[in-house]
């Protein structure tokens, strides 16, 4: 009895998640100029205009650069906390752990309103900077949680051989934990990018007028007009989206890497 209500939660958990998308995808594509359902015929006329709209692009790149940099911040934090608490002898490790995991748990308004008020209001830093505090506070339990799921993947006692064998613990680290550590990182730097490039919460309260993100801009832009120009560009992003899983499923096997989280 259970199996049958299980199977149509998820056909219900599906279709919910699924059918808005198809929505706006074959909203794209529609030669109208309003956004309805269906569309009115096929055409890649607002493809076109999302490429060729100025402030889309701007903030295409602003979001590119900040979710990278946030990337890349997170990485170079959370790796070194990884193997401290997954190798190291810290006192509380479970609580140092937490404290990485914590952004998961507390609402990206409440972050967002608190580095509002510490970092532009309190020290008067530029929006820029606060965007990217947040970004890589937001990442940083991807890169703790997803690289510390491959570092248990691996077994310690190739790292102690190393070390018996006579090399450094630079060596055996850059010879032995790293290569098991890569498909974690790159897994970790994937996620982070993605989900730094499609956060609205946190982006929409630190947001300025000399940066701004594109989800931010895009739904500043569906409060001003009705045109299918930001159903062409959120279909250009699930694309792109799609396109990054693919291939981080192919080079790093996501399966793998979130089999470890799960055990």
């Amino acid at each position: 009895m259970k199996r049958p209500i299980t199977a149509a939660l998820a056909v219900v958990g599906y279709v919910i998640m699924i059918v808005p998308i198809v929505f706006v995808v074959a909203t794209a594509f529609t030669s109208g100029s309003t956004l309805r359902f269906p569309p009115d015929g096929f055409s890649l006329r607002w493809f076109g205009e999302a490429f060729a709209y100025e402030p889309f692009v701007e903030a295409t790149i602003s979001s590119v650069q900040l979710a990278v940099l946030a990337a890349a911040l997170a990485l170079l934090i959370g790796v070194p906390a990884t193997l401290a608490i997954h190798r190291g002898r810290i006192p509380g490790k479970g609580l140092v752990e937490g404290l990485f995991l914590s952004p998961l748990i507390v609402p990206e308004l409440v972050v967002g309103l608190a580095l509002f008020q510490q970092l532009m209001v309190g020290l008067d830093l530029d929006n820029f900077t606060a965007l990217l505090v947040g970004h890589t506070a937001l990442m940083l339990p991807y890169a703790v949680r997803v690289t510390g799921a491959s570092l248990a993947l691996a077994d310690p006692a190739l790292e102690e051989a190393a070390r018996g064998l006579g090399a450094s613990p630079l060596r055996a680290f850059l010879n032995v934990t790293l290569p098991v550590l890569r498909p974690g990182i790159f897994s970790a730097g994937l996620l982070s990018v993605v989900t730094s490039f499609n956060n609205v919460p946190l982006s929409l309260l630190l947001q300025g007028r000399d940066f701004r993100t594109l989800p931010v801009t895009m739904l500043d832009y569906v409060q001003q007009s009705y045109d299918p120009m930001v159903a062409a560009a959120s279909t250009l992003i699930l694309a792109a989206t799609v396109v990054i899983a693919v291939i981080a499923e192919r080079t790093v096997g996501f399966a793998k890497i979130f089999g470890g989280i799960s055990k």
